[in-house]
């Protein structure tokens, strides 16, 4: 049953910065540079810009950027909350801005600087016993991956998932950034022996399991299907979107529900496929969100393309791999190959998909799932040619 904004929005210009570590310039001129970038991609003049939508924890942002970039008046902003789990709702909120009139033309973005030492958690100590933190820091959960970890145990206690099937996901981002000039891990390959081999950073889970650390920026322009016509690029059709918050959800460790392996993927698949005129099995090409390992494996259920238990095995015998996999996952190798800016390079990589431009092309994909994080209140989109 199509939805209030289907197809009637597009992605019509990408736009990113050289990742890496230590970069420097400021979060701010990067989130400049990618949006300048965006804005030439999609043809469109900095004038033409009357929308806005980032992650909240830019920190009101939106002032700086639009007198930086040259942008004209803005008459929609918004600001999406819970890291990771703001990708896709970045540029969901932007979509529903333009197809309700709120805007003409809106940029979403995300910029990240991880260099700080600041940043880390362990550097938060003034934040390690207030909100849903109590119930986890003062035990010694200290860091997400602890938190991820303990799930990931539970799943494979529950259902008999192995690191093999871990390995399958690390090995296949891997492979697909091999392929990606752009991508941090470009030319270095990963075995299979290096992964079991890999350090421990948080049992189940080592090394090769955790994303990357990347300082960065991304963006896209949003505008209407009309327009769209018009622009140099295939337009990505924004097909279906939807957020999550299952009841009863604790952020990461999911303590108060009866089932902690259930996340928001779940309640988000539900509002996606609800507005959608096709399912996941139509579904050739997936940019999962890919913080650690196994929330590929509970997205793949979460998001219907396999039952309860049977996202370790769906992903044995190259099926998440490009060219020949059943469905190929996170082809620029995303958050743990690619580089990790909050997932934002997901969007990008699903616009590619849909213009044929991505370095791991996925042949006869017309649509592609788009991601954001599992284990926090999150978002994902369909994107469509």
């Amino acid at each position: 049953m199509a939805g209030p904004i289907t197809d009637k929005t597009a992605i019509v210009g990408i736009g990113q910065t050289a990742f890496g570590k230590g970069l420097p310039d400021s979060e701010l001129s990067l989130a400049c540079q990618a949006i300048s970038l965006a804005i030439d991609d999609a043809g469109l003049s900095p004038g033409d810009v009357d929308g806005l939508a980032m992650f909240s924890m830019e920190e009101g942002r939106e002032v700086d950027v639009a007198r930086s970039v040259g942008l004209g008046d803005i008459s929609f902003f918004s600001e999406i909350g819970y890291g990771g789990g703001a990708g896709c709702g970045v540029v969901g909120h932007a979509a529903m801005a333009v197809a309700t009139g709120q805007c003409q033309v809106a940029v979403g973005w995300r910029a990240r600087k991880r260099a700080a030492k600041t940043s880390r958690p362990w550097a938060q100590v003034s934040r390690r016993i207030t909100g849903h933190w109590q119930w986890s820091r003062p035990w010694g959960v200290v860091r997400p991956v602890d938190e991820i970890a303990m799930l990931t145990r539970r799943y494979m206690h529950e259902y008999g998932a192995t690191r093999d099937h871990l390995a399958n996901v690390a090995l296949a981002a891997r492979k697909h950034a091999n392929r990606n000039p752009a991508a941090t891990m470009y030319e270095k390959p990963l075995t299979r022996e290096q992964y079991m081999e890999g350090r421990w950073i948080s049992e189940p889970l080592c090394l090769y399991d955790n994303c990357l650390e990347t300082d960065g920026a991304l963006a896209v322009v949003v505008t209407s299907a009309e327009r769209a016509l018009d622009l140099p690029h295939p337009p990505a059709y924004i097909h279906s979107f939807a957020q999550g918050l299952p009841r009863q959800h604790q952020t990461m460790t999911n303590y108060f529900c009866e089932d902690p392996l259930r996340g928001p993927a779940w309640a988000c698949a539900d509002a996606l496929w609800r507005t959608a005129d096709f399912g996941p099995a139509d579904v050739k090409v997936a940019q999962l969100y890919d913080a650690f390992s196994p929330l590929i494996v509970l997205s793949l259920e979460g998001y219907g393309f396999c039952e309860r238990g049977e996202g370790g095995p769906f992903t044995d015998d190259g099926n998440i791999e490009w060219p020949d996999g059943r469905l190929p996952v996170n082809t620029s190798g995303a958050g743990m190959s690619e580089a990790y800016v909050h997932g934002f390079n997901l969007v990008l990589e699903g616009t590619r998909q849909m213009r044929g431009t991505s370095t791991s092309p996925v042949d006869g994909a017309d649509t592609c799932l788009v991601t954001s994080g599992e284990g926090v209140p999150t978002s994902a989109l369909l994107l469509r040619k």
